[in-house]
């Protein structure tokens, strides 16, 4: 094999200097500006851009980029201060038409230039750290025509002049101003934030605290309203046509603060038009708008809730303390129910459905609500009302609507328990007399208050329903047994209630008529037959019963009537004339009692089975009845005073207080005996603070009670005041 020898390579430089003539930069370089001047003056179409490219970048490759870039500097220059001779001569309305024309015109020129110079721009520019072509004629521009002595005044005033005409009404060019103002934007923000923006927002802000002043005066809310709104939705429109969208913020802003922040609370308090009229006449577009531009400011919506909360606690109050209202419950509920729709739908037609607003109407209300102590007294009757006869014929759902309306106010109420204790009593005599419209929508009632109190506040009542149906299985069971041998004997019906469940109080036995002692006593020798070790005690106080009566001319009638008043009339079979007292001493109703049943039956019109000397609605120990011969009816049933639920009287209302005083202080104690079986030790605020935080679902304790309950614990052992602190209490096990 034989081997070749490498050869090298050397490269040698040209034996002969090129010799550039001297006065080469000079001539290429007049070329060039002929060219540039041809292209400001639109002569550019004869020009040959390839050879002018050519020359640029020889110039760049011979060293003379500096002498390029200083004569382009000088050229456009020089160019530039005759364009703005000419914008500064054009007169009126033309001055803006002639700077876009020339604006434009200058961009075209610029184009064309940075395309001949692009050698320039790519390498000896970014070397050489100077400005590139493009951003040079801009630079150019701004300082030359923009910020010449004449126009940039000038030009300011026209734009803020076009924008006042336009806020007056007239119609100006938009294209023009958009293209202006694009302009001054592609100068630089800092052109456009400068030259224009901050004077925009000075003259807005001067122009709307004037207008604004005007409006208050001589508007009314609702007009003063849709006038702030429109001028908000034309500055918004303003912006989307001509102005840079980063001004939006700020002139909205401008607007906001001088139409609605400054004005707030004189239009809210303005007089006949005001938040509170607004509310008052249901004008839920002003309300919605009032809503809407209130909602821009700081505080702004804090002032419209704080407002409404005030009306709405006011206006509250004052149906809660007003008398006449307090006459009649189921009206009084009614109302309410109807205040709380009013602003439920304000809050959702104007207010959006904010929260913030709910919560508050809901505070109004529980304040108010619970300013009348008999507030759980008359909601429960307005549920006995409209269980009784007020939803019949309503529909499953439109009951349903009523009885969710109930739970609402039934959420408001701090002494959960004495409505317990009052729905307790209502429930009972409807389901004794059998008086109630609908089983479902009273269990319906039954498992929305369980939901939101839990299974201990409904066990009783859920129990009440069970006695019912277990009685009816009872009583089937009594006929069935003895139905032959009790032959024509009174029809008994009996229910059987447990002690626990129902409302019962220890009423004095009353004594009964033979004929029906006769088959109580039968019926209590069954049950107790079939019931091993349980008592049975009758509480002739609840009881109902049908009479058939004989007046003159043989007219017979069906009475229905308490078990009372059948006592009464049962002694008028074997008696012509009997006095107050002496129908006491056969029947033993208790007085209070007796004389409002004699009432029902002496003293009301179309009732009157019986006679009262002396005819008066007052009944005295010494009064004298008679069994009514004369007694007439159109009906052949006659009711007479049949069991509805009234408000209570002022001693039975006390009375009832004190039951529900008495029921909650297991419940205090059990809470404090929880709290401290878990702790151990605590100081006496804690324990107040945290039996009220467990208790308040049902009710709100009274701090004194506690204190009291816990006196009581410590004398049964349960705690122990510490020796030295004698605010801390000690668990005992």
């Amino acid at each position: 094999m034989s081997t070749q020898k490498k050869r090298a390579f050397q490269i040698e430089a040209f034996k002969h200097r090129v010799v550039v003539d001297p006065k080469y930069a000079e001539k290429t370089w007049k070329i060039l500006e002929h060219a540039i001047h041809e292209i400001y003056n639109h002569n550019a179409s004869g020009l040959s851009f390839e050879e002018l490219y050519r020359n640029a970048y020889n110039m760049v490759l011979h060293k003379y980029g500096e002498k390029l870039y200083s004569g382009l500097v000088k050229t456009m220059t020089s160019h530039l201060r005759e364009i703005s001779q000419s914008i500064e001569s054009a007169q009126g309305e033309v001055f803006l038409e002639e700077l876009n024309r020339k604006w434009v015109d200058h961009n075209k020129a610029l184009q064309m230039i940075r395309d001949i110079l692009m050698y320039m721009d790519r390498t000896f520019i970014p070397s050489n750290h100077k400005t590139p072509v493009h951003e040079l004629g801009l630079n150019l521009w701004k300082d030359v025509v923009i910020r010449s002595s004449k126009t940039q005044t000038r030009l300011l005033d026209t734009l803020l002049e076009l924008v006042l005409r336009e806020r007056n009404g007239e119609v100006i060019n938009r294209g023009l101003m958009r293209n202006i103002i694009k302009m001054l934007m592609d100068l630089g923000l800092s052109v456009y934030r400068d030259d224009f923006e901050k004077h925009f927002l000075e003259v807005s802000a001067n122009f709307y605290c004037l207008e604004s002043q005007k409006f208050i005066e001589s508007c009314d809310c609702g007009d003063y309203l849709k006038k702030a709104e429109r001028r908000l939705n034309e500055e918004m429109e303003r912006i989307s046509h001509y102005l840079d969208p980063r001004s939006e913020s700020k002139i909205t802003n401008v607007v906001e603060k001088a139409m609605i922040e400054s004005h707030m609370h004189t239009l809210v308090h303005m007089e006949n038009s005001g938040l509170v009229n607004m509310l008052l006449d249901d004008k839920y577009e002003d309300l919605g708008r009032m809503y809407n531009l209130f909602r821009r400011v700081p505080t702004g919506l804090t002032i419209v809730k704080e407002v409404m909360t005030s009306f709405i606690r006011d206006t509250g109050k004052q149906l809660i303390m007003d008398p006449e209202r307090l006459k009649d419950p189921v009206d009084f509920v009614q109302r309410l129910l109807d205040m709380k729709d009013k602003y439920d739908k304000v809050i959702t037609m104007a207010f959006n459905n904010d929260k913030t607003f709910q919560n508050a109407l809901n505070s109004a209300f529980e304040y108010f609500i619970n300013l009348n102590a008999r507030s759980p007294e008359f909601i429960s009757l307005f549920v006995d009302d409209k269980l009784r006869r007020g939803l019949k014929g309503v529909g499953e759902e439109d009951v349903e609507i009523v009885l969710d309306k109930v739970m609402m106010l039934f959420r408001y109420l701090q002494e959960k328990d004495v409505f317990e204790k009052y729905y307790k009593q209502h429930l009972a005599k409807r389901l004794l007399s059998g008086k109630t419209i609908s089983d479902d929508a009273e269990r319906s009632l039954i498992v929305k208050l369980k939901t939101e109190c839990g299974y201990q506040f409904t066990s009783k009542l859920e129990g009440m329903f069970t006695d019912m149906k277990t009685s009816y299985d009872t009583m089937q069971g009594f006929y069935a047994c003895h139905g032959a041998e009790l032959g024509d004997c009174p029809t008994l019906s009996v229910q059987v209630l447990t002690t626990g469940s129902w409302p019962t109080q220890p009423s004095p036995q009353c004594n009964l008529p033979t004929e029906i002692l006769v088959v109580c006593d039968k019926f209590r020798t069954y049950y107790l037959g079939t019931h091993n070790g349980r008592r049975l005690s009758w509480q002739t106080n609840m009881g109902t019963a049908d009479l058939k009566a004989t007046f003159g001319k043989g007219q017979k009638h069906e009475l229905n009537v308490s078990t009372y008043q059948m006592c009464v009339l049962m002694l008028f079979n074997n008696a012509d004339r009997l006095t107050c007292k002496e129908i006491e001493q056969a029947t033993a109703i208790p007085m209070s009692d007796l004389k409002r049943c004699l009432q029902s039956l002496a003293c009301v019109k179309g009732k009157n089975v019986l006679r009262k000397e002396p005819m008066s609605k007052d009944i005295a120990e010494d009064d004298a009845f008679f069994f009514n011969d004369k007694f007439t009816s159109k009906f052949f049933k006659v009711k007479i005073g049949t069991v509805v639920a009234q408000r209570e009287s002022e001693p039975e209302n006390l009375e009832t207080r004190q039951r529900v005083e008495e029921d909650r202080k297991p419940q205090i104690e059990a809470a404090i005996v929880r709290i401290m079986k878990s702790r151990r030790t605590l100081d006496h605020n804690n324990i107040v603070a945290e039996v009220t935080k467990q208790l308040q679902s049902r009710f709100l304790p009274n701090p004194v009670v506690i204190k009291k309950r816990i006196e009581s614990l410590i004398e049964r052992e349960f705690l122990e005041r510490d020796k030295v602190d004698r605010k801390l209490y000690r668990y005992l096990a």
